[in-house]
């Protein structure tokens, strides 16, 4: 597959490494040449210093004869002309990322889809989706749902509380099918658990299970639960914008910043929120406004520095709940060593998006996991599908994927070794990016 990235920002660039890794054909366009340096001698990839709405550029990168032609420039007129050059020059299909809701309300895709822009990807849409579903559950970092919640993903960080620490998977501890523990990250590592393997003190652990067992898990993980009531945003940004189209109605909201202008540009927009001009990092500020009776805070300022600092001072008011937005991808590690509840990248839930239109059309759904190296992946299994000839524990899959639950007729079930899957079943697997092409063979 032949794959152009206009864009060597950290969406091109996490984007590009994902698929440098499984011999796809691709090009990284930039027009910083620094920007490309780095990347062309650690990854089996293309790069080209060019401008994406050139004609001429274009036409040296083979777009032409190209399947998948993604623009991610800060620039969302640049990415939506380079994707129209793009379609009208050859490229099979094209996506753009874009900063503006409007495009995707249904009348008007159709209208870009007639003018060669196959796909839009709208980064702060996803970045507020995700942070409506955590506040929905105040005790887990990383909550994902597949089918309708037949099946949900939840990640906790585990401590010296919890029940399961220090427990090999092969004593049969966890063999109770309530849930399924599928990735764990420890410190840099992330370890796609074995029968040898057992939980740490200070692990990052992501599990699979129904949405009725969600209790059970966070019993085990030492857990308390507690309602969200309250939220105070730190900075009116596109993201916090998305996120108050999609709060529950029973989330009271504040918001503080810094510029002026922007606070009367957002209260025109944003009905339900007080809106309080101030710097987010005042202390003095924060308690005045009421930090210590909010149940969440979230930080989503342009400033990743900003947004964990704020974090770490709503800390200090006990605050259950903290929310980050961390632009900068090698800063995500920073800030869960800083104990950053959830932390949101929005380029990283963007490359997710893009790098499914890469697959075949059996994978569903495709999401990189914010706090481990590795991928989730939803299949659907079709009649004659290696998967379905024998039971899981018989099946030799490559190795660092691990099977964690399949949904059939719209019931979730955790797999285990006798597990057989059928033709229709939906299969949500997780395994590190370089194992997916491998494993897409049994489906």
């Amino acid at each position: 597959m032949k794959i152009i990235i206009v864009g060597a920002g950290e969406v091109g660039r996490h984007l590009a490494k994902m698929l440098a890794n499984e011999n796809q054909d691709i090009i990284l366009m930039d027009n910083q040449e620094d920007r490309l340096e780095e990347l062309d001698t650690q990854y089996d990839l293309m790069t080209k210093v060019g401008e994406p709405t050139s004609l001429k550029d274009l036409r040296e990168c083979g777009v032409k004869g190209c399947d998948l032609f993604v623009a991610v420039t800060p620039y969302e007129s640049v990415n939506m002309t380079a994707c129209m050059l793009a379609s009208n020059m050859g490229a099979q299909k094209t996506v753009a990322r874009i900063d503006n809701y409007e495009y995707l309300l249904p009348t008007n895709l159709a209208f870009f889809k007639k003018m060669g822009i196959d796909s839009l990807i709208y980064p702060e849409l996803l970045a507020a989706k995700e942070i409506v579903a955590s506040l929905g559950k105040g005790w887990i970092r990383e909550y994902r749902t597949f089918e309708n919640e037949a099946l949900v993903l939840v990640c906790l960080k585990i401590r010296d509380n919890s029940q399961m620490l220090n427990k090999q998977f092969s004593t049969g501890y966890f063999g109770h099918n309530q849930f399924r523990i599928v990735a764990i990250r420890r410190a840099n590592e992330t370890i796609i658990p074995n029968g040898s393997d057992e939980v740490k003190n200070g692990d990052i652990v992501y599990f699979i299970c129904t949405k009725e067992n969600l209790n059970y898990v966070r019993k085990e993980g030492g857990k308390e639960a507690f309602e969200i009531h309250n939220v105070m945003f730190i900075g009116a940004s596109n993201i916090t914008r998305e996120t108050m189209e999609y709060l529950p109605s029973n989330i009271t909201s504040k918001i503080i910043e810094i510029d002026r202008d922007r606070c009367y540009e957002f209260a025109e927009e944003v009905n339900e929120a007080l809106i309080i001009q101030g710097d987010g990092r005042n202390l003095d500020l924060l308690k005045e406004e009421g930090i210590e009776d909010m149940d969440a805070f979230i930080a989503v300022t342009a400033n990743s520095e900003a947004n964990v600092l704020a974090c770490m001072a709503a800390k200090r008011f006990h605050v259950k709940k903290t929310i980050a937005e961390v632009e900068n991808i090698d800063y995500i590690e920073l800030a869960e060593n800083l104990d950053i509840g959830t932390i949101i990248n929005k380029k990283l839930i963007a490359a997710s998006h893009i790098y499914q239109m890469t697959l075949d059309d059996d994978a569903l759904n495709v999401k990189c996991l914010t706090y481990a190296d590795a991928l989730v992946v939803e299949f659907n299994v079709k009649e004659g599908d290696k998967i379905t000839k024998t039971r899981i524990r018989d099946i030799k899959l490559p190795s660092a994927v691990n099977i964690g639950g399949l949904i059939r007729d719209g019931k979730g079930y955790i797999v285990t070794g006798d597990s057989v899957v059928q033709p229709n079943d939906h299969v949500v697997v997780f395994c590190m990016a370089s194992s997916l092409r491998k494993l897409a063979s049994f489906f």
